[in-house]
């Protein structure tokens, strides 16, 4: 009964954690919408919804915490409860990227892009989808699955480079587009680091299964 009543705790960490991830994948979609149209009052909104992100990753901490101090959990759930923990603050993280690409909105705001947006959103398109994938991935215990989240960080990756390389020939040809080419570079970043962050997690799936921790970034 006792160890019954662990798994649904267990159960229930993990619901968390999902619900913690759609949150974080609302984020990010949002912060790129407020940059694409502009938003200041939908950006501000990705500001203040980081509030509640991080207050979720608390709660999965503490409920973690708990558990490790009353359970006293063997090997294998003891790395699944650790596991849940890092991945909460992974997300965390990603929940902090898109602030900063809401923020990065509020500054370009009522400034003229320097060309529209197509590599960017494309570049937040194929983090949040690694984001949920890795997700999923971890949930159903899919080591498969996750190591093709380090492949989907190449797509990642090569979208950041073009994105430097078109900004950075805006800054050399003039000027004058400096400041809103380095607010955009600070964006692609961001997103990049989101993608990193990603395969992160999709590495807690590997370590899950076998112990081992495996860089999928190499």
């Amino acid at each position: 009964m006792a160890r019954q009543a662990f798994q649904e705790q267990i159960r229930e960490l993990l619901e968390d954690l999902l619900e913690m991830g759609q949150m974080v994948a609302n984020s990010i979609d949002s912060s790129i919408q407020a940059l694409a149209k502009q938003d200041q009052e939908l950006a501000q909104w990705v500001i203040d919804y980081d509030d509640e992100i991080n207050s979720y990753q608390y709660d999965i901490d503490e409920k973690c915490l708990v558990l490790i101090a009353t359970q006293q959990p063997m090997a294998g759930d003891l790395r699944a409860i650790l596991s849940v923990s890092n991945i909460a603050a992974e997300l965390e993280r990603i929940g902090d990227y898109s602030e900063g690409i809401a923020r990065l909105a509020i500054k370009l705001a009522g400034r003229p892009l320097l060309k529209p947006l197509i590599d960017i959103p494309r570049m937040a398109e194929e983090g949040r989808h690694m984001l949920m994938g890795s997700l999923e991935a971890f949930a159903r215990q899919d080591v498969e699955s996750a190591r093709k989240i380090g492949e989907a960080d190449d797509v990642v990756d090569a979208l950041y480079d073009q994105v430097y390389r078109e900004l950075l020939v805006y800054m050399m040809e003039d000027p004058r587009t400096i400041t809103e080419a380095t607010y955009l570079l600070w964006v692609a970043h961001n997103l990049e680091r989101i993608a990193d962050r990603t395969t992160n997690i999709a590495e807690r799936v590997i370590f899950l299964d076998s112990g081992r921790i495996v860089d999928l970034n190499r």
